[in-house]
């Protein structure tokens, strides 16, 4: 395999743009139409990940130990879209259809068998991986509505209780979706595990999002949803060992914090915990109740709320971590940080102006790509809808 020559053919046709995944999407269900019904409805965010899931490939396709463990993932994650063993081949048609499209008369048979057997190589790690998973853990889990409450015009609080236990970790991530949308988002738990296995999700309806829209508008008790296994692992408490803690959170960025304050206050530690919540008014601070009472519960939390927006001051927004630094020293405090993308910037761009190293600020990776915060950092590239999953 000629690596210098597929990542320059990738970039001839990469330079294509929306052109690419169009012309794929469209081979792959005229040649096989059975493969649509795995897909959303609106395919204009999936276009997007087709090509930077591609090109994240063909960049690391000569560094074989780093690509192995994000195609393991990524083979493991299709399982909920219910994508078997033998739709690969179905798939490496079309790739290669699509890549002698655009690439012409530079196209080479030489080039076919190195793309052929890239392909080959993605196609066997990301099935090996999938089949291997069969043994240890289902595709996705049903899990019933048992409770719905809306806090806020777009924003709810659900409780799911899967009918099998779904472990995972304070801090982490799970797919969500509803059975009559063909899509998934991540939402990060608002509790640590608990005993009856029950989880909570912070929900606020995107613009345009089919899947968050449905869990606020759509959804009630007894309603069934699908949730996949729980990925990210960078706003769990491990990195920090028994450090004290610093919280920023912005939105419905809180719920994964509010997971973290539950872990310490099962683990009895004697750590220090101070968070700062944020929102634009003080009407939007929809778990206020839940704020007070935890603060009220454990001597060693302190919880503040920060109004992003003043009217005394037009044109001034004020970040948890404005506040947060205004309040005091916390250079000797792990910091986590949970919100929306520009929040995320702003506060590690901020903390990172004021001493703090890069091992003390943790955060899951920018973009709402649709495989989840696991696979943020890895794959690059600008927002999409909220389908796509992941940001808050």
């Amino acid at each position: 395999m000629d690596v210098p020559r597929l990542k320059q053919s990738w970039s001839l046709v990469a330079a294509h743009g929306d052109q690419v995944p169009l012309y794929f999407y469209s081979t792959l269900f005229l040649a096989y139409p059975e493969t649509r019904q795995m897909f959303p409805t609106n395919m204009a965010g999936q276009r997007d990940r087709l090509v930077n899931a591609l090109g994240h490939i063909v960049s690391q396709v000569d560094q074989v130990d780093r690509l192995v463990g994000f195609l393991q993932d990524l083979g493991v994650d299709h399982r909920k879209f219910a994508v078997r063993a033998e739709h690969y081949p179905a798939v490496g048609e079309a790739l290669l259809a699509t890549l002698r499209h655009f690439l012409a008369d530079q196209w080479t048979d030489e080039l076919a068998q190195d793309w052929a057997a890239a392909y080959g190589l993605v196609a066997q790690v990301m099935s090996e991986a999938a089949q291997a998973a069969e043994a240890v853990s289902p595709p996705w889990w049903v899990a019933e509505v048992v409770g719905h409450e809306r806090r806020a015009f777009d924003v709810a609080v659900l409780t799911l209780r899967p009918q099998y236990l779904l472990p995972f970790t304070a801090g982490q991530s799970i797919g969500v979706s509803h059975p009559a949308v063909r899509s998934w988002r991540y939402y990060s738990p608002a509790n640590a595990p608990r005993a009856d296995g029950t989880v909570e999700l912070h929900v606020r309806a995107a613009p345009g999002g089919a899947v968050s829209s449905r869990l606020v508008y759509g959804c009630a008790v007894g309603d069934q949803l699908h949730l996949a296994a729980p990925v990210g692992d960078g706003l769990t408490l491990r990195p920090a060992g028994s450090a004290d803690l610093l919280l920023l959170a912005g939105g419905t960025g809180w719920a994964p914090l509010k997971a973290l304050v539950e872990q310490v206050a099962a683990e009895g530690s004697r750590r220090r915990v101070d968070v700062y919540v944020g929102a634009r008014s003080r009407s939007e601070f929809y778990d206020g109740d839940a704020l007070e009472k935890l603060a009220a519960s454990y001597a060693w939390l302190s919880v503040t709320q920060v109004v992003g927006l003043d009217l005394n001051r037009p044109g001034e927004f004020v970040y948890p971590v404005d506040r947060a630094l205004a309040d005091g020293d916390w250079r000797s405090r792990h910091v986590y940080v949970c919100g929306s993308d520009d929040m995320v910037s702003h506060t590690v761009a901020t903390l990172t102006r004021s001493g703090f190293h890069a091992g003390q600020v943790h955060h899951e990776g920018l973009g709402r790509h649709w495989y989840g915060p696991s696979w943020r950092t890895a794959v690059g590239g600008p927002a999409v809808s909220d389908d796509s999953g992941g940001a808050r």
